[in-house]
């Protein structure tokens, strides 16, 4: 990666079920429940509505979960459940004016295409959430029309939430007066503390604050002397703040931050050091962001394994030129 966005050929890819088989030609998004005037609109309408175009990072909630022990089911995902790309689509806020949200409701429910056995990927966003995320239905991903593994003809985006929040493949928004219970939201998709003899139970919501090392990459040889250690670092509530970074378990040091700061999408660090060679290096890195979190040295341990943001630690070899 040469800049801040991912190629689209390189993102990340998590289905629970099959990708859908759909036409855009008659495609249509269904917007209804307690609102006073339902409607259905077609690609070619949402295309001809005002946009926008944002760059967004979305992160699996299960990101890192085969680092945790004791092991966890689910994806055996290392640290590549990230990426970020540039989107473009219609504001949420937009098709809800057009439908008119009537008094009593609670929550916006979506509900994509793709099922299994009569069970369906659907999610909901509370009214209040939705007033301070800043929601997308997105068409276009990175200047081109969305492919149908990313969500095509159009899915939901929304910055700084896990991606499960982001349902692909959306063919109807419902809006409701109750709680939302379903499976990938009640069920799955959940934190499970052990705590005083008991299981706490929390949603999985905004993405937690994490700095990713990129290079040098785990085993890689390099020249001793000056040497460049670059990543990424992104946190769902706040722009990064800073990050540090430790060789050999001595004192942090600040990374630079490069571009601008983004509430939305990640942004790339670089500290320049020298080492000495030949010898193998360890390094660090931990992220804050704007609102004061910061990287736990240890894994926080939950039952599904989410959000595993421990602090990463990547190896080397340092050699003599």
């Amino acid at each position: 990666m040469g800049g801040t966005v991912m190629p689209s050929a390189h993102f990340y890819v998590r289905n629970h079920f099959a990708v859908p088989n759909l036409d855009a030609a008659t495609w249509r998004l269904r917007v209804g429940g307690l609102v006073r005037r339902p409607f259905a609109l077609g690609l070619g309408d949402l295309v001809n509505l005002p946009s926008r175009v944002e760059t967004v990072t979305l992160e699996c909630a299960g990101n890192g979960r085969s680092f945790l022990t004791p092991a966890v089911g689910g994806e055996q995902w290392g640290l590549g459940a990230v990426s970020t790309a540039e989107w473009t689509g219609a504001p949420l806020a937009e098709i809800l004016d057009r439908a008119g949200v009537a008094p009593g409701a609670r929550e916006v429910v979506f509900k994509g295409a793709d099922e299994e056995e009569g069970k369906r990927f659907e999610r909901s966003l509370s009214i209040e959430d939705l007033r301070s995320a800043d929601v997308m239905l997105a068409y276009g991903m990175n200047g081109e029309l969305l492919s149908p593994r990313y969500g095509f003809p159009l899915r939901v985006i929304v910055p700084g939430w896990y991606g499960v929040a982001s349902v692909k493949w959306l063919t109807e928004i419902d809006v409701i007066g109750h709680s939302f219970s379903g499976c990938f939201q009640t069920e799955k998709y959940v934190y499970e503390f052990e705590r005083d003899g008991g299981v706490a139970r929390e949603p999985v919501r905004h993405q937690r604050v994490r700095a990713l090392i990129t290079q040098p990459g785990p085993a890689q040889v390099v020249d001793a002397g000056a040497i460049a250690v670059r990543g990424f670092a992104w946190s769902g509530l706040a722009p990064i703040a800073m990050v540090e970074v430790s060789l050999n378990g001595q004192a942090w040091v600040k990374a630079r931050l490069m571009g601008e700061a983004s509430r939305h999408s990640w942004r790339r660090w670089e500290l320049i050091t020298r080492v000495d060679g030949p010898r193998r290096i360890t390094v660090r890195a931990r992220a804050t962001d704007q609102s004061g979190r910061t990287q736990p040295e240890e894994q926080v341990w939950n039952r599904q394994g989410y959000g595993n943001n421990a602090i990463q630690e990547v190896a080397f070899i340092a050699r003599r030129r």
